[in-house]
């Protein structure tokens, strides 16, 4: 299957909070979206892999995408090196997206970096002939999708372009509300963490509803860009 869009995240629920108003746009649009996890959130204080494999799923379901894949890497420890590049390597030419959305360039957690650089020099490498891969006994062809963009997470990046997501921003909360065990819950056990207070969750319609305000919209999602942007016409700006 040939994807319009491959949004990759360093853990499951990196794609809901961050850029999931845009997948859900873009699957209305008629668009054809996949996820890929590098690894399986193993790390992570709240939870089990087991379920945030199940609350992945139903994420997945919400957004209407096409495909949901796992690499499985070690959680805050995988690195960008060949053995991993490979790996990414396959799933790009595997699907073949036009567009890659991927991790925050600097973040908070040392995974979103990482993972970060890890899909944007995979993005280069898969069009490289000699590179040679395989799925499924087949030598795959050489991929490199036209545009790779960051999107934005626990830092305060500034975007180079933004999406009006006015119409999709219940969804993309819903998405991010299917991992019910890490985000807040004020009858919840389990330890506090930086996502799991009120303000965290509150945080993903704020900083929302203010990109879309400087746009003039009532929410928007941001991303930074590794080229330039280029439009046809000054008038395919809003």
């Amino acid at each position: 299957m040939k994807l319009d869009i491959l949004a990759i995240g360093a853990h499951p629920d990196d794609v809901e909070l961050s850029c999931s108003g845009t997948i859900a746009k873009e699957v209305d649009n008629g668009k054809k979206v996949g996820i890929l996890d590098l690894t399986r959130g193993e790390l992570g204080t709240r939870g089990t892999p087991e379920t945030r494999d199940t609350e992945a799923k139903k994420a997945s379901k919400i957004l209407g995408v096409q495909i949901r894949e796992n690499l499985g890497f070690r959680d805050g420890f995988f690195t960008n090196d060949e053995n991993h590049q490979l790996e990414v390597i396959k799933t790009l030419r595997k699907y073949r997206p036009e567009i890659v959305l991927c991790n925050a360039i600097d973040d908070r957690h040392i995974d979103h970096g990482k993972g970060s650089k890890l899909v944007s020099d995979s993005c280069f490498l898969s069009g490289l002939r000699k590179i040679e891969t395989s799925f499924e006994g087949k030598l795959q062809q050489t991929w490199r999708p036209k545009h790779v963009y960051h999107y934005i997470q626990w830092k305060n990046i500034d975007p180079h372009f933004v999406v009006d997501i006015s119409n999709h921003m219940d969804k993309k909360i819903e998405s991010v509300q299917a991992y019910a065990s890490q985000f807040y819950d004020a009858d919840s056990k389990q330890p506090s963490t930086p996502i799991s207070s009120k303000n965290f969750l509150d945080s993903i319609k704020y900083r929302a509803a203010d990109l879309g305000r400087i746009i003039g919209v009532n929410y928007a999602e941001g991303f930074t860009v590794e080229r330039y942007v280029a439009v046809d016409s000054v008038f395919d700006l809003i």
